[in-house]
């Protein structure tokens, strides 16, 4: 009986050799392979939680204490939070990390200091500069520590070998290598001059500053982070209220508006930017009402509210009625094919040849092509008089294409959507949304219309737009706010005129009778302020 069962012991083996044996190398290989992917990952994972744990400081920046720390983002950059006032967004590098330096403490008797402007301006900027390097340098030492030391213990953890725990280590070595050269060359020092604001509106220019403080080189970096540290110890001082806002002197503010189809809410929001910013004067691209009607005329009796030259030029739902009532207005500037100097610019505009104030009358008989040959056509009619204006104000995108070419900037709305395109000629079409979040019209969608406006920044040496900020409030029952900052990256560029037509075209507009076609009216060669 033993002979059997060696006999079948025997048999066991020789097939369990044999199975063995006939298992392919592939298998093998495959198998190993899955084992040191096993092994990355784990080493991945883990340094990527010691990096998130380590990565985290806190440190003094002038008279402010700030947390540093890294956070898991898809799009990488930095985020500065200042609660409770909001937070300001910098598209400072690409990847996978972004850094968050959030204010946590003000000590009141530096930040007094500050404020009343003792001590020299470039010492502050260089004892920031260090702080904010030593800061950011111990964080990433740290951060680099912690990710390391997690990867070896969780090799050690998972596998139980120092072989492979180190292997992992290794690999969480290469990944941050890896981050660091991504950072390295996706850097952006210009993005300290582009932030995006989210938070409480009237803090917003305190926070994002002046246009024409924006930084253009890196050695201005230092100086820009300081005028931050200095604003935000401004609007954390429990010695005094809030600051007002004190714009350069040398840059015109003009806030555009359009489309505000009879919102009342629009007259606050207007109010309030225009206040907060210093404005010098407000441009209206069109649409103030719904329907032009007479009992709609009182709606403009708020511009005499606002203080400051209000400049309008008709949209497709304001009637003649309305641009009259507009007119009434002691600051109001009506503009109808005319020139006008208005705080240092000189400003075209023209009002909309359509009065389409219902959607039982449609605008379909004028066409993007009509519409573009009629702007096309003032816009010759411009040059021939020798004019060329600092910016042109329609309502239409489509009217305010033909102008390319014959002025730097050119503004309109209509679309309800806010947008900027650099034409050929170098031209700048700018596109307003809706300041009044489209009125009713703003309710038919899933969500409500947001209510945009921005300010737009003119130099006033040579009257080019330097920048502007975009402000965008959550529709109807939301409270959401946004500011976000665009340089002009060529403000002194060439406008180039538009080749001549070879033929002239006429456009016609059939949805009006020939009374209301507009009548175009020459203009002077060197408008007054009064007007040409």
């Amino acid at each position: 009986m033993p002979d059997r069962l060696r006999a079948v012991a025997s048999v066991f083996r020789s097939c369990r050799s044999r199975i063995r044996s006939s298992r392919a190398p592939a298998a093998i290989a495959a198998s190993r392979w899955t084992r040191l992917l096993a092994v990355l990952l784990v080493g991945l994972a883990g340094g990527l939680i010691g990096l998130l744990l380590g990565g985290r400081i806190q440190t003094a920046v002038g008279p402010t204490d700030v947390s540093l720390a890294l956070r898991p983002a898809w799009s990488g950059g930095t985020i500065v939070r200042i609660p409770p006032l909001g937070a300001l967004h910098l598209d400072t590098h690409w990847g996978p990390i972004a850094l968050e330096a959030r204010v946590t403490a003000l000590r009141p008797e530096s930040a007094r200091s500050l404020i009343e402007g003792k001590g020299d301006l470039s010492a502050l900027t260089d004892r920031i500069t260090e702080q904010l390097r030593h800061g950011v340098t111990v964080l990433l030492l740290r951060a680099a520590a912690g990710a390391v030391a997690a990867a070896l213990f969780a090799g050690l953890l998972v596998f139980r070998s120092w072989r492979r725990a180190l292997l992992g280590t290794g690999a969480a070595a290469a990944g941050l290598v890896s981050l660091a050269l991504l950072f390295w060359t996706t850097f952006n020092p210009q993005a300290i001059a582009e932030p995006r604001y989210t938070g409480l509106l009237a803090n917003a220019p305190q926070v994002v500053g002046d246009a024409r403080s924006i930084v253009e080189r890196f050695s201005a970096y230092r100086a820009q982070l300081a005028r931050l540290v200095g604003n935000v110890s401004k609007l954390y001082s429990v010695t005094s209220t809030l600051p007002t806002y004190e714009p350069d002197p040398s840059t015109i503010r003009v806030l555009h508006v359009s489309d505000i189809h009879l919102n009342p809410a629009a007259w606050s929001v207007i109010r309030s930017v225009g206040t907060q910013f210093k404005v010098n004067m407000i441009i209206d691209s069109g649409d103030l009402t719904d329907h032009g009607s007479r009992p709609e005329d009182r709606f403009a009796e708020e511009i005499e509210s606002l203080k400051v030259p209000y400049v309008f030029v008709r949209g497709n739902h304001d009637s003649r009625g309305t641009q009259r009532a507009v007119g009434r207005q002691k600051n109001a500037v009506v503009l109808d094919d005319t020139v006008k100097e208005i705080e240092g610019l000189r400003v075209y505009g023209v009002g909309d040849p359509r009065f389409t104030p219902d959607k039982t009358t449609r605008d379909d008989d004028v066409g993007a092509e009509q519409l573009r040959a009629r702007g096309a056509q003032l816009a010759a009619e411009l040059r021939a008089s020798g004019t060329v204006p600092d910016l042109a104000v329609v309502h239409d995108p489509r009217e305010a294409e033909g102008f390319s070419g014959a002025t730097p900037l050119v503004l309109s709305g209509h679309n309800h959507e806010r947008s900027t395109t650099l034409l050929p000629t170098g031209t700048r079409l700018f596109v307003q949304g809706s300041t009044g979040g489209a009125g009713l019209r703003g309710l038919e969608k899933e969500q409500p219309t947001p209510i945009e406006l921005s300010i737009l920044y003119f130099s006033r040496a040579d009257r080019r737009l330097q920048g502007w900020d975009d402000i965008r409030l959550g529709g109807l029952g939301l409270t959401s706010a946004q500011i976000e900052r665009h340089l002009e990256t060529r403000p002194d560029r060439t406008i180039s005129p538009s080749p001549p037509a070879t033929t002239t075209v006429s456009p016609s507009f059939p949805s009006l009778p020939p009374s209301e076609w507009p009548t175009t009216t020459p203009l002077s060669p060197r408008p007054s302020r009064e007007g040409g």
